[in-house]
């Protein structure tokens, strides 16, 4: 999210979070969009829910495949090691695993020129790997999403975007090392706008889906829209592939308290087909019923 936001979002969460108090508010819960013919082509019916909590589980999730039996990760503005908050990485979005247990997180800081990817190896060690900006590029890191093959890396930015960015994925690809700069080898090229994605995930090697925290609804005629990205070519670093949007449904906006909701991150569990989107509350109601909505396909 860009700065200005995260600044509010962290501190109407500094604040509720030390708040005990009995939710009085009942505002109108947002019904969920019809969804057209073009959109129906891949259909995804929400399941269940399970509440997200405002510290820990409010920016990003990830099922983790090794070792067997690992619980699915989130992230939050508590989840961020103190070391690396005093560092000036005061934000992590998104993250992903890699079949073999790769996890990456993505940081980002309020200034400078570079991003950080932190990834924990599936020994549990910890490394870090940084990003310089290439020309044009924006500070945010909202996301990760490792490919199946586990050897790229793809991320996004903040805002309205015709792009995705490719980097060789750190820690599994033998390019990277936390002693260099880490390169971008490449970009995805959107045949249609997207704006303020939170998390991206892949469903195979060449299809992408994507919760896009869009609060404006001119781009697909939806709000909070799930995206499908469908990919020309599985992304190997060698060149750009293009990538064909199609917005699948408005995400749950429901809530006892009415305002803006956001959309964040998303995963897709390939064990069993469970797709898993994130969505904060407005207002007060960030402390009680926040949501990771689960969906599966028909």
């Amino acid at each position: 999210m860009p700065l200005r936001a995260r600044q509010r979002c962290h501190a109407a969460l500094t604040g509720l979070a030390v708040l005990t108090f009995s939710l009085a508010l009942a505002g109108p819960a947002a019904a969920d969009a019809p969804v057209d013919g073009a959109r129906a082509a891949d259909t995804w019916n929400e399941v269940g829910s399970d509440r997200a909590d405002p510290l820990t589980e409010s920016q990003g999730l990830a099922s983790v495949e090794v070792p067997a039996g690992s619980p699915n990760r989130y992230t939050g503005i508590g989840t961020i090691p103190l070391g690396l908050s005093t560092r000036g990485w005061n934000h992590v979005g998104d993250p992903d695993a890699s079949y073999d247990g790769h996890y990456v997180e993505p940081y980002q800081r309020d200034d400078g020129n570079t991003k950080m990817f932190r990834v924990q190896a599936p020994d549990g060690s910890w490394s870090e790997y940084v990003h310089t900006l290439s020309p044009g590029e924006a500070l945010n890191n909202s996301w990760s999403a490792l490919s199946p093959d586990g050897q790229w890396m793809l991320a996004g930015e903040w805002g309205t975007m015709n792009r995705l960015l490719v980097f060789p994925t750190p820690g599994v690809n033998p390019a990277t090392s936390p002693s260099v700069n880490l390169p971008q080898a490449a970009t995805v090229r959107l045949d249609h706008a997207v704006r303020d994605v939170q998390g991206c995930d892949f469903l195979d090697a060449t299809t992408l889906l994507c919760s896009s925290d869009d609060p404006e609804g001119t781009l697909f005629g939806i709000t909070k829209p799930l995206l499908r990205i469908d990919l020309s070519a599985a992304p190997d670093g060698t060149a750009d592939v293009s990538g064909h949007v199609t917005a699948l449904r408005q995400l749950p906006l429901r809530s006892a308290c009415s305002g803006d909701f956001e959309a964040e991150g998303i995963d897709y569990d390939r064990r069993t087909g469970t797709l898993r989107v994130i969505v904060v509350s407005p207002g007060f109601c960030v402390l009680t019923d926040s949501k990771t909505y689960r969906f599966t396909r028909s």
